[in-house]
């Protein structure tokens, strides 16, 4: 898979994200679990790749949302490991 699929895949989760308006700091698997069953059936996806597919999703949407701040001075607030 090339960056630009996994990017527009990214895009999809993140809008349905948006369209149900959950939080972008959710941490409850029953809630996350309607986005990794998504990603298994529709772009065969399952266990770690799904799941990263998601966070990373929940990260774009931080990202995007976010008044120009520095990922690499805040990303330890996105748990992404910038540092």
């Amino acid at each position: 898979m090339n960056d630009g699929q996994y990017n527009s895949q990214i895009e999809k989760i993140a809008s349905m994200i948006a369209e149900d308006d959950i939080s972008l700091d959710e941490q409850d698997n029953t809630k996350l679990q309607k986005y990794y069953n998504f990603a298994k059936t529709h772009f065969n996806l399952a266990g770690e790749p799904a799941v990263q597919l998601v966070n990373e999703a929940f990260l774009y949407l931080k990202l995007k949302n976010s008044d120009s701040i520095d990922p690499l001075q805040h990303g330890d607030e996105f748990g992404a490991g910038f540092s």
